[in-house]
């Protein structure tokens, strides 16, 4: 059993998090030590934040609102500074609790090792809005993985939302505020802490992610993250273990990078209608490709 209190973190930017905080609330008496649950806004909306503000006045919940946005790294290093208690669990706004055991779980395991990694969940049924289609499957398939899957690759799975992590562990390292676009700064920190050899635990212990973009939304998502992997290898020659970057830098050894970019970008069209409309995985695969081939 942990020895100290718990400190959750969320993040909250353009979605309602009373839900979330409620099943928190409920299951925080489960943590054998003092909790609070920390909500830092990032320059959501006015409607947004006016809803959420009335959630200070719960025992155990301190809200604060940032004047600006500031970004997925920034917002969550700045959490970490406001945490008052050793044990961190990072949340993303947009999850939800599938069961009331959540916070047990962690309790029960948390000495095993100073990083752990709960995972993600999806729904079970694909959304009723197609268009929300192609994140839904894409977390079935990409990310929805069983701890013992994660742990034998467990640095290159480590996911900060759903993370419970020591407060002077990840102080000694943070995140990456440069990389302001959407996507990466979470592999970053995996590779940081694999460097260190610091100890990793991944469990069957998911939350569900339910905001789920809409697929033109999430391809520009993915398309940002892309970029920060290019930024991150050229930076500092990370990302060499992924299969993407891997692949790219093969083909250029092979002097084949030019070739295979002009065929990607005579198909890219086409891949983007498969991906938009078919929910093309491999598809999405090639595009990531030839956004990775045009700026190495």
């Amino acid at each position: 059993m942990p020895e100290a209190g718990l400190s959750v973190l969320i993040p909250v930017y353009n979605w309602p998090v009373e839900t979330l905080v409620q099943a928190l609330r409920a299951q925080l008496a489960n943590w054998p030590g003092p909790a609070e649950i920390l909500l830092l806004d990032d320059g959501s909306a006015p409607p947004v934040r006016a809803q959420h503000r009335p959630l200070a006045a719960l025992p155990g919940v301190h809200y604060r609102e940032l004047p600006h946005n500031v970004g997925r790294a920034a917002i969550r290093n700045q959490l970490v500074a406001w945490a008052r208690h050793p044990w961190l669990l990072l949340l993303d706004n947009d999850s939800s609790l599938p069961d009331a055991g959540f916070i047990a779980r962690y309790a029960a395991v948390a000495s095993q090792a100073p990083v752990l990694v709960g995972g993600t969940c999806y729904a079970d049924a694909p959304p009723a809005d197609p268009v929300l289609h192609l994140r839904w499957y894409y977390g079935w398939q990409r990310e929805a993985r069983p701890a013992a899957a994660r742990q034998r690759d467990p640095y290159a799975q480590l996911t900060i939302n759903n993370l419970l992590i020591r407060a002077e562990l990840f102080r000694g390292f943070s995140l990456d505020e440069s990389l302001t676009r959407y996507g990466h700064e979470d592999t970053k920190f995996g590779w940081r802490l694999r460097e260190a050899q610091v100890p990793v635990l991944h469990l069957d212990n998911p939350v569900r992610h339910d905001g789920l973009e809409p697929a033109p939304v999430f391809l520009q998502k993915s398309h940002d993250a892309v970029l920060n992997l290019a930024a991150l290898y050229r930076s500092e020659g990370l990302g060499t273990d992924t299969r993407l970057l891997g692949t790219a830098l093969r083909l250029r050894r092979l002097g084949l990078s030019r070739l295979a970019l002009a065929g990607l970008r005579a198909a890219e069209w086409r891949l983007r209608r498969r991906v938009l409309e078919q929910s093309d995985l491999r598809a999405l695969d090639l595009l990531k490709l030839s956004w990775l081939l045009e700026v190495l």
